[in-house]
């Protein structure tokens, strides 16, 4: 018998299946082991705000105003970020930038849509 997969959100072993899908106790992820994107030794897939699959190179819109963490900086709700690259930059923080103005910093990809 085949070993039951891990949840791809959090690597949880307890996940189970719910009809078609596979739902992960701890985090609530469901996905489909049959799709390419979430099977074993591939990425994580990144999505905006929308649920639109980000990639390198993509440019973003900032959804709403984001205080700078550290300064009086915000970066306002509009501001289109352009050339993104996909990073785990610790707590969230997905993906890698440069905003004129403001200079290189980690945004979530929550907080993005993209354009």
């Amino acid at each position: 018998m085949d070993a039951d997969p891990k949840c791809p959100a959090c690597g949880c072993e307890h996940a189970y299946p719910d009809g078609s899908l596979w739902t992960c106790p701890e985090c609530g992820h469901e996905w489909n082991p049959q799709d390419s994107a979430t099977a074993p030794g591939n990425d994580m897939v990144i999505r905006d705000a929308n649920g639109n699959v980000l990639a390198d190179g993509d440019t973003v819109t900032v959804i709403k105003d984001l205080k700078v963490k550290g300064s009086s900086l915000v970066v306002k709700g509009g501001t289109k970020v352009k050339n993104i690259r996909l990073a785990d930059g610790g707590d969230g923080h997905d993906i890698a930038c440069k905003i004129s103005g403001i200079g290189a910093m980690n945004l979530k990809s929550e907080f993005v849509k993209k354009s």
